[in-house]
Formats: C-alpha cells, sequence, structure tokens
C-alpha cells in the first residue's frame, strides 16, 4: 500500500501519493498521523540551510498503530532524536547530542508530513486527554522553548529580552513568562506583539531596547538584525542564548564578546514530559498562534502561506 507524503529533494518539495508506509524495525512504532506543524526549520531546510532528501515534518500527533499493548491505539507524540544509546553523549545522559542519531524529518529520517511515519517507542509520550490533538501538535516546539531554563537560572531578579514575535518567540516568551523574571519581548508586528500584551508580558519594537540593559537575551529570529538587537541589549557577563537556526552565514563581532566576557548558549531540543505538563495545565496559549489548517492534498499551498510575512503556526491535516 502506498502512502501521501511532502517529499524534499534539492531544494524543491512535491506531493507524492507513492511512497511506501513504512515498516518499523525492531523498537520502533508505526504511528498514523493525525496532524503536524510547519516550522521554520522545515522552511530553512528548504532554503537549503541542511541538505536533506525525504518527507519532511517534526511537530506531530499521531496515533500507535503497531507497537507496545500499552500504545496501540493512543494518541502520541514523539521526541524527534533517534539515538544509539551507546555513544560518549548517550552515556552522558545527553542523547540528543548522540553521535549517531538520526533525526525526524531533518537527519536520515522520513518525517511526519505524511499519513505514517516510525519513531523508536522510547521516543513517543502519550498526549493526556485533556489536551487537544491542535494543542498537542506544539508540543515540540514548548518543549524546545523550554531547554532555555534547563540551560540558564533564570529568577525574578533577572532582565530577559527575547527579540523576535514569531512562532518560536511567542512560545519563548510566554514560557519564560511563567519564571517570574523580569521580560521584554521585542518584534516587528503589532498584531503578533498583542497576543503577548493580552497575557500580561512587556512588549515593544527595536527600539524599546535599552543598550547593555538585560541580563540574558534570547534571539528567535534566525536573521543578523535580531542577533544584533540581542547581543547589544547584554550587560558585560550577560547570557545571549540562540535559539534559532541560520540559513546562512551570521558574521559578529568576536571582540566586543571578549571584552565583555558574554556567554552565548546554542539552544535546541527540550523536555517533552515538562512541555505536556504545560499543555495540560493550561499554562501556554495557542489559539492564536495558529494561522491556518490544511489537508495534506494541499501541503504545497500550506508551505506558501507559512513563508508569507507575519504568518505565524500553519498546520497540515492527515487524512487516510
Amino acid at each position: 500500500m502506498a502512502m501521501k507524503g511532502l517529499w524534499l529533494e534539492n531544494n524543491q518539495l512535491q506531493l507524492r501519493t507513492d511512497l511506501e508506509i513504512p515498516e518499523p524495525p525492531p523498537g520502533e512504532a508505526l504511528v498514523r498521523v493525525l496532524r503536524a506543524g510547519i516550522c521554520n526549520t522545515d522552511i530553512e531546510l528548504l532554503r537549503g540551510y541542511y541538505p536533506y532528501t525525504g518527507i519532511l515534518g517534526h511537530e506531530f500527533v499521531g496515533v500507535v498503530e503497531q507497537g507496545p499493548e500499552n500504545l496501540i491505539n493512543q494518541r502520541v507524540v514523539g521526541e524527534i532524536n533517534a539515538v544509539c544509546g551507546k555513544c560518549r553523549f548517550c552515556r552522558r545522559g545527553q542523547p540528543t547530542h548522540c553521535e549517531n542519531r538520526t533525526v525526524l524529518g531533518i537527519v536520515n529520517r522520513h518525517g511526519a508530513f505524511a499519513e505514517y511515519l516510525c519513531l523508536p517507542i522510547e521516543n513517543l509520550h502519550p498526549v493526556p486527554e485533556n489536551v487537544s490533538t491542535e494543542a498537542a501538535t506544539f508540543t515540540e516546539p514548548i518543549a524546545a522553548a523550554l531547554e532555555i531554563q534547563q540551560q540558564v537560572s533564570l529568577s525574578s531578579d533577572d532582565r530577559v529580552l527575547v527579540v523576535g514575535d514569531g512562532k518560536l518567540g511567542q512560545l519563548v516568551a510566554q514560557t519564560l513568562a511563567l519564571t517570574g523574571c523580569d521580560l521584554l519581548v521585542v518584534g516587528r508586528h503589532q498584531q503578533k506583539l498583542a497576543n503577548l500584551e493580552a497575557r500580561g508580558i512587556k512588549t515593544g519594537l527595536a527600539d524599546a531596547v535599552i543598550d547593555s540593559a538585560f541580563d540574558i537575551s534570547v534571539e528567535c529570529t534566525g536573521n543578523p538584525e535580531g542577533f544584533a538587537i540581542a547581543r547589544r541589549a547584554l550587560r558585560p557577563r550577560g547570557t545571549l542564548v540562540l535559539k534559532s537556526t541560520y540559513a546562512g552565514k551570521l558574521s559578529l563581532d568576536a571582540s566586543s564578546l571578549v571584552v565583555d566576557e558574554i556567554t552565548l548558549i546554542g539552544s535546541r531540543c527540550g523536555p517533552f514530559p515538562a512541555a505536556l505538563e504545560l499543555l495540560a495545565n493550561g499554562k501556554v496559549d495557542l489559539q492564536p498562534l495558529i494561522h491556518a489548517c490544511y489537508p495534506l492534498s494541499q501541503g504545497l499551498g500550506a508551505f506558501e502561506n507559512a513563508q508569507s510575512r507575519g504568518v505565524l503556526k500553519v498546520l497540515l491535516e492527515m487524512s487516510n
């Protein structure tokens, strides 16, 4: 039997109807995908940020069709790094840096923009009953936002700047606000910033940033101007968290990082259980972030829409 999926090859995306339904190898489950979200990383892959051929997509909710008894017919979300368990990073408890990892829809593993996918059983997390399928689609990016709190300790004394009001910036801001830190979010879109203001989060445009005034800044734009704003906002010995992938090269003033003794932290995948707990407790508001939902058969149009200026999250609905 064949399935539909969005296939990327030579920076060209196509809708294919002749893809084979995957056979889960030992230790993996077959998941029928219900819904999946288009992420900036998918768009960067389309632009050639990393050479990838195969089915795109890594933010998803699905139902287990083949796998352990306790998961059959359960809605699940899945961690995207499939790891070896044996290398130095796995042994050290840092599996997201496994030297032999495959990454769902990103590195050597077909992704979620298809009717079915396979992932290791240990990667799957049941979705709490009170969390809608639509909301659960955000588990992976919420987990990525929460990773910042695993890397940097935050208190109410910390002045924190988030640069970027897009999909990632919105989730980073909402999760950081829960720490009680003194938070400011800057962006370019009044309407997007209004989503955060409605939650009591301080927002502004780039000119609201006072140089050398922040302890921590988080860069969520993936563009050089965003980096420049996040950098100049930091006091000496401040921490700059880079949360976006960059398709192009970034040039920076390395000397100023030395003189100001800036800590630079790259931040990527985060904790799924904590993300699902936030969703179950209604601690994040996702409704304003959903721009549109398309059937998989209109996936190419969905990608076009997702790349339009000002658009937040575009979801794909799989129908068998």
